[in-house]
């Protein structure tokens, strides 16, 4: 069985230098899981906006001395075989990866240089942009019962991230004001989360077709940021108390007008990059206001644990803006660069 499988051959995309155009759908045979590994056949793969980062402009990417790589964080599957000494998971389980290995609780690996740990796909891990991938059994978590394959791969880093600050850092619950920007998948993901713990969301866009969908997801107001001032809307919905918890996923000099909005003892969650990686912010506000500013790096396996057993009981459901099949990357890679609503999932199955 072990010959029959290894035999098999299996498409998978690989790059062994940034850009593009060095993308490339190859062949390879099907591994095999060594002691405490598993192989997950793989069903789905969510690209985030990191993703395109890393591909494009190799976002904290190292280029493996043996030869080409395989992209990709964020994915859902079923456990195809296991190695010696696996006890966490069994063939026919269904998982998700866990975007940073290793991470189990607490602070997480890391060092004041660098920072915490580097997420899968990036040359320092393998990545699961492929039809079977290899992982460490503690690189993974079984999936919610209650979510297709598509919508469970959008959790590892969208759903996480939304989850860390929201209910890890910010300790959210009923009558507090959030504010979410954007529509991309850590927004929506943080305005259905936030309204399941009864805060009252207010939605900041662009685009008036997207606000009037956030509507349905249970957002309580709002703002297009284009045609109005949305600190300023923001003081006038609350009677100027501000926003208890934002989730700022622009960065950048934008951190400054989050601050301007943010509630006294107000809890911002660092987690875009949009606007660039220099943030700025009126030192005054923050002092006056006693703020709280958390950057944020997803979350760890604890953590994705817990969001798999809220998915179960709160209904989340993960939107989902476009599948594309494996062969199709580039046309997904596009569609995310373009803006979506929700998440952009390549299938593999």
């Amino acid at each position: 069985m072990k010959h029959m499988r290894h035999m098999q051959q299996m498409k998978q995309w690989t790059m062994n230098a940034t850009g593009r155009a060095n993308l490339r759908l190859t062949g390879a045979p099907v591994p095999e899981p060594g002691p405490g590994e598993i192989l997950v056949k793989v069903s789905a793969v969510s690209l985030n906006y990191r993703d395109r980062l890393a591909i494009d402009e190799g976002l904290t990417m190292v280029f493996p001395e043996n030869g080409p790589f395989v992209p990709g964080s964020d994915m859902a599957g079923e456990v195809a075989a296991v190695g010696v000494g696996v006890d966490r998971f069994a063939p026919g389980d269904r998982v998700i990866s866990t975007c940073l290995p290793g991470w189990i609780e607490g602070p997480g690996p890391g060092n004041a240089r660098l920072g915490g740990p580097e997420a899968l796909g990036s040359g320092h891990h393998p990545g699961v942009l492929a039809e079977y991938v290899v992982l460490d059994q503690n690189w993974a978590v079984r999936a919610p019962q209650s979510l297709s394959a598509v919508e469970a791969s959008a959790l590892p880093m969208a759903g996480l991230s939304a989850w860390t600050a929201l209910v890890e850092q910010g300790r959210v619950h009923a009558g507090e004001t959030v504010v979410v920007q954007g529509t991309g998948g850590v927004a929506l993901f943080g305005l259905q989360i936030a309204a399941a713990h009864g805060a009252e969301v207010v939605a900041i866009s662009g685009d008036d077709t997207k606000l009037a969908r956030t509507k349905e997801l249970g957002a309580a107001h709002r703002i297009n940021r284009l045609t109005q001032d949305w600190v300023a809307a923001v003081h006038e919905l609350t009677r100027d108390h501000g926003a208890d918890h934002i989730l700022e996923t622009i960065g950048g000099h934008h951190l400054a007008r989050s601050i301007e909005a943010a509630a006294v003892g107000g809890h911002i969650s660092l987690i875009g990059i949009l606007e660039g990686y220099e943030v700025s912010g009126h030192v005054g506000h923050l002092a006056r206001k006693k703020l709280r500013i958390d950057g944020l790096q997803a979350g760890h396996r604890r953590a994705l644990e817990d969001l798999v057993r809220a998915a179960d009981r709160i209904t989340l459901r993960p939107v989902i803006a476009a599948e594309y099949a494996l062969p199709d990357l580039p046309s997904a890679l596009a569609h995310l660069e373009r803006g979506a609503f929700g998440k952009v999932v390549v299938t593999a199955a």
